[in-house]
């Protein structure tokens, strides 16, 4: 294979690799919009007599986990996929760097 091919080569092998990251950003960030949008409902409702007991925190704190729990459980396969998709084209870019000589190699 000759040097410019090898740098295209590598060239398309990057942007695979930034796309593959950016679906794992993607999916970090619709865990947070799911989680921000249910923290409304995991606060205590207080009723009555006791408006003047104080909120429990760890309540909330367990019922934010099991939730984020819950939603990172539905896209754990898809985000287990994109990282092992990611250190596939982590090793291939390596390997394909060595064999580039160095001054014609991308910062």
């Amino acid at each position: 294979m000759s040097v410019p091919d090898r740098r295209a080569q590598l060239f398309r092998m990057e942007e695979a690799r930034r796309q593959t990251q950016r679906q794992l950003d993607m999916i970090d960030r619709q865990i947070m919009r799911q989680m921000t949008a249910i923290i409304p409902q995991l606060k205590l409702q207080r009723i009555g007599h006791r408006r003047r007991n104080p909120a429990d925190a760890r309540t909330f704190l367990e019922r934010y986990r099991s939730n984020l729990a819950a939603i990172t459980q539905g896209k754990a396969a898809r985000d287990r996929r994109a990282l092992t998709q990611l250190a596939r084209q982590d090793a291939a870019i390596k390997a394909l760097r060595a064999r580039l000589p160095p001054d014609l190699i991308r910062a």
